[in-house]
């Protein structure tokens, strides 16, 4: 099972690293022609002048080189390799933006893009390797886990489920409670983010679709989310359902066993 779902993750940060490389490539290209194009004009104000820009320019694309290589080597070794922190926020801020770009012009799906990013922002959020304790760690889900005719609604208190089985609530209580952590279901960003300023968590792991999900990591930086997309067999928002097994894989690599929640 283990095997199964880094086979099935990796594809997806792959993509993301192929987009980036691409898009390094193309930032290098602008830099090498922001510098190319204008350097006869610059020689005519002073003769160094041209020498003194390429200098600047060829440090401009050995940041985005290193930033690039710096980010495939956190993601291949798992490890907090250097400023894990602001690469997050570099990739976050600005990187996304320009991938997505690059991959309409090439004809890559949104929704896969995203799929790869979620997965790389796992990736750098794993490799810091802090463990956290299961007080200070939010699980957030969407509402449309529960069963849309359920009588008892979850929403504010997943502990009032009946745990019958219908839906993944269930095991999702389970986890909740063998960990010791708090779960909340919200029906919504507005209110997810209400639930993050309140409860102030140091580490949230967050359930939702490719777009809800990539909205969410952006908002809450520097704020380390844990993304798990769910699966939606009868389409967005309706019955929706996650692999129980990834939530607890991922919070057991996160949580200090040894401080108890409070």
């Amino acid at each position: 099972m283990k095997e199964k779902k880094t086979d099935s993750a990796m594809p997806r940060k792959r993509l993301f690293i192929t987009l980036m490389g691409v898009t390094c490539l193309i930032l290098v290209g602008v830099i090498f022609l922001a510098w190319w194009v204008p350097n006869r004009g610059l020689a005519n104000i002073h003769p160094d002048l041209p020498h003194i820009v390429g200098v600047l320019m060829a440090v401009l694309s050995g940041i985005a080189m290193l930033g690039t290589g710096l980010l495939v080597l956190t993601t291949a070794l798992g490890k907090d390799i250097f400023l894990t922190r602001f690469m997050r926020l570099f990739v976050i801020k600005f990187l996304l933006p320009l991938i997505e770009t690059v991959g309409r012009i090439m004809g890559v799906d949104k929704e896969r893009i995203r799929q790869s990013f979620i997965a790389m922002n796992n990736s750098l959020v794993m490799s810091q390797r802090k463990r956290i304790a299961p007080d200070r760690i939010l699980v957030l889900l969407p509402h449309c886990i529960q069963l849309f005719d359920c009588e008892i609604k979850v929403t504010g208190d997943i502990n009032k489920c009946l745990l019958c089985g219908r839906c993944d609530i269930k095991g999702l209580v389970e986890i909740g409670r063998k960990y010791g952590i708090d779960i909340s279901v919200a029906t919504g960003g507005t209110l997810a983010r209400k639930v993050i300023v309140e409860k102030q968590p140091k580490l949230v792991l967050a359930v939702a679709c490719e777009r809800d999900l990539t909205s969410g990591i952006k908002d809450c930086y520097p704020l380390p989310v844990i993304g798990i997309l769910n699966d939606r067999p009868f389409g967005p928002c309706f019955n929706t359902t996650v692999d129980a097994e990834k939530i607890d894989e991922a919070l057991s690599r996160v949580i200090d066993r040894g401080k108890p929640a409070h």
